[in-house]
């Protein structure tokens, strides 16, 4: 079964690229919010530039893009808050179980959000533009929730796997835990130099 896994852990520099992509896109967004407001703030206190309309909605726009994709980016390092005060007294396998199914239930709302994400960005997003920029559709303001369903999915997936094939192959983490227990004793009985 290793030898499986050894062929799939190369598609991992993929996964790779889409996180850097991603994270690039966030940072860019950020600057964007940073200097379109700047603009804004420097609009309203000196004379000579123009105060803008269009910039509080354009910010905001950013901001969900920003906002929604950070938090697939979140997927990916396992930073989401999670409840953990009973991890360590239940078995580790059980651990693994539920991961998974927690795995699967944000594959779900993934799904969830890339389905009806789109179904909103095309219905009411296409309906209407924005005031300050009549030339934009709204569309790009219900856009980031079918894009980030799509992120969600892709570092989902890779999460599945990684949960998928802790229970083959056997890592670093789990011989560290396995044989930290035998050295704590040693520890314990003192042996140790100090």
């Amino acid at each position: 079964m290793p030898a499986v896994f050894e062929k799939l852990d190369r598609i991992r520099p993929i996964y790779d690229a889409v996180y850097k992509f991603t994270a690039v896109l966030c940072k860019l967004l950020l600057i964007a919010d940073i200097l379109i407001v700047t603009f804004q703030v420097a609009g309203r206190y000196i004379p000579f530039i123009p105060d803008p309309t269009w910039t509080e909605q354009v910010v905001l726009t950013l901001m969900s893009y920003m906002a929604v994709l950070s938090a697939a980016l979140a997927i990916r390092r396992g930073a989401h808050i999670r409840m953990t005060a009973f991890d360590r007294y239940l078995p580790k396998k059980l651990l693994k179980i539920l991961d998974l199914i927690a795995d699967f239930a944000v594959l779900v709302l993934a799904v969830i959000m890339i389905v009806q994400g789109w179904v909103y960005a095309r219905k009411i997003g296409g309906l209407g533009n924005y005031e300050s920029m009549p030339w934009l559709s709204r569309f790009w303001m219900y856009f980031p929730v079918p894009l980030a369903g799509i992120a969600m999915f892709v570092f989902e997936l890779e999460a599945v796997y990684t949960h998928i094939k802790s229970f083959f192959v056997k890592t670093e983490a789990d011989e560290s835990s396995t044989s930290g227990t035998a050295g704590e004793k040693k520890g314990s009985e003192g042996g140790e130099d100090r």
